[in-house]
């Protein structure tokens, strides 16, 4: 298949383009710069330079790809107010682009990188694709607001009869993750971790190299217009980073930082961003995290797909003791 590509030179677009290369599929990779994309020119994509701000000229650079797939997009919470409207534009408008390039070219494919973020707060349970959240009572953080306002265009799209297929991930980590969360890992792992905050966030984590897998089965045998939950293991925070230190030979540090304080340090945390792990905006990422789940089945895609992650174990036994399995840390 000829495949176009956005967000290819990304952490979860870069193990989705080395599945698609090895099994010889042709890749067109949109990029803002080439010069920071070789790692995927050298697997065989050709790169074109495009920063996803005109429908037009991504619908000539698609012309003649059988399929798109649509991952680029911007993940961060705890933003300042002034970087909103970047957010949104990465998010949502791209989106709809992206989206109505591809319908207008003809593609028979387009599958759409979506979020179970999309859900909101599972408050402690586990639901599926057929779940609704009520966005009456509003959002976490800017982030969770324009995934989920991205991924009504996808539904618009569908309705629309766009010949589109969403695949929703759950917190990625594996090597090459420069996540908050993959930090937090990786400080674990490594005895480095300073202290514990917010650890009762329900995240359902899922290994990078395992959601690409599940993305190129969702190209091939998706059924057009459905969503995909594509996550692993449901588990508090903290009990991933005391599985991450255990691992590793440590044990978590003694400091646990309350809620109530990073509430109280809120306000100052524009002064004290990047000292401590502190977000610009902390109070969203309080907003976001303070009890909050994001837990979603994979059934349906493990039925339809043959989608099967690894457990949380063997996935951060391969993402930090590659070796000691005898894998590459791919």
């Amino acid at each position: 298949m000829r495949i176009f590509v956005t967000g290819g030179a990304g952490f979860v677009g870069g193990a989705l383009v080395r599945r698609l290369r090895a099994r010889g599929d042709e890749v067109v990779a949109a990029v803002r710069d080439p010069d920071r994309a070789r790692a995927i020119s050298k697997l065989g994509c050709r790169l074109v330079r495009c920063d996803l701000s005109s429908s037009a000229e991504l619908a000539g650079l698609m012309t003649g790809a059988d399929a798109v797939i649509h991952g680029a997009g911007s993940y961060r919470v705890g933003i300042m107010a002034s970087e909103r409207p970047a957010m949104e534009d990465s998010n949502v408008g791209a989106t709809a682009r992206v989206l109505d390039a591809a319908v207008t070219v003809g593609a028979t494919r387009i599958v759409y990188v979506s979020t179970v973020n999309v859900f909101g707060d599972t408050s402690g349970t586990i639901v599926d694709e057929t779940y609704r959240r009520d966005p009456s009572r509003g959002f976490f953080s800017w982030y969770d607001e324009t995934k989920y306002r991205a991924h009504l265009i996808a539904e618009e799209r569908i309705a629309k009869g766009g010949p589109i297929v969403i695949g929703m991930p759950g917190q990625v980590y594996g090597p090459g993750d420069h996540s908050a969360v993959g930090q937090w890992l990786s400080g674990a792992f490594r005895g480095r971790l300073p202290y514990v905050a917010l650890g009762q966030v329900g995240l359902s984590f899922i290994h990078v190299d395992d959601l690409a897998d599940g993305l190129v089965a969702l190209l091939d045998r998706g059924r057009t217009g459905e969503a995909y939950v594509l996550d692993g293991d449901p588990v508090r925070l903290i009990d991933a980073l005391e599985l991450a230190a255990r691992l590793g030979g440590h044990g978590l540090p003694p400091v646990r930082v309350p809620t109530a304080i990073l509430r109280l340090m809120a306000p100052l945390s524009g002064l004290l961003h990047g000292r401590f792990g502190i977000a610009a905006n902390m109070a969203e990422v309080i907003a976001a995290a303070d009890g909050v789940t994001y837990w979603a089945s994979h059934d349906r895609a493990s039925r339809e797909l043959g989608f099967a992650p690894r457990a949380l174990e063997d996935g951060l036994r391969a993402t930090f003791l590659p070796t000691a399995i005898g894998g590459a840390g791919t």
